[in-house]
């Protein structure tokens, strides 16, 4: 799968799949610029990353739920600092999504402790499931849980789920990225 680009826009982007759990790779990514970079050095999880030219620009890891061997959960997706904000993220964890599938996944979960991961999972076809888990993480999952509380349209469950960080202490960005998205339809996967 590849984003591309424009001319005197960043280079091509390019998504891999590297290997499945338990055999995933070891990657040592830089700490100062991905998030969670020491969780990518573990081999019991599945890799993907995201790179433009010799440069990884993003990953996510990933391994089976230990109770439901249907479930595929993410369980880390970074991408690095300079590149947030691209559609990098969304288009990584569709990479999986897709693959998990053809490979007979019924379905993917993944948490999120922030609002924009939150949304970065919904461009990619996740949904809230009005689950929380540790003390901070919402709980989204592809195929869209479907329940009947919902209006069709997602849209309650994603303001739902908006409303959970909004009782959080935010940062300045994460406050004003909230406010704009009040009462807002969940954005196009």
């Amino acid at each position: 799968m590849t984003l591309s680009t424009r001319a005197g826009e960043r280079p091509t982007v390019e998504y891999e799949l590297l290997g499945w759990p338990p055999d995933g790779p070891k990657l040592r990514l830089d700490y100062e610029r991905f998030s969670y970079a020491g969780k990518f050095v573990m081999t019991n999880t599945g890799k993907a990353v995201a790179s433009d030219g010799d440069d990884l620009v993003a990953a996510v890891a990933f391994n089976e739920d230990r109770t439901d061997e249907a479930t595929l959960w993410l369980r880390y997706v970074t991408v690095a600092g300079d590149r947030r904000g691209e559609g990098i993220g969304p288009e990584l964890v569709a990479l999986v999504r897709d693959r998990a599938l053809e490979r007979g996944y019924d379905r993917l979960r993944i948490a999120v402790n922030n609002p924009f991961a939150y949304e970065a999972l919904y461009r990619a076809g996740f949904g809230y499931t009005g689950e929380r888990t540790g003390i901070a993480e919402l709980v989204l999952e592809y195929p869209v849980p479907v329940d009947g509380t919902d209006d069709g349209s997602s849209g309650v469950r994603y303001r739902d789920g908006l409303e959970e960080f909004r009782d959080r202490d935010l940062s300045a960005e994460e406050e004003a990225f909230l406010e704009a998205r009040r009462g807002a339809d969940p954005p196009d996967a």
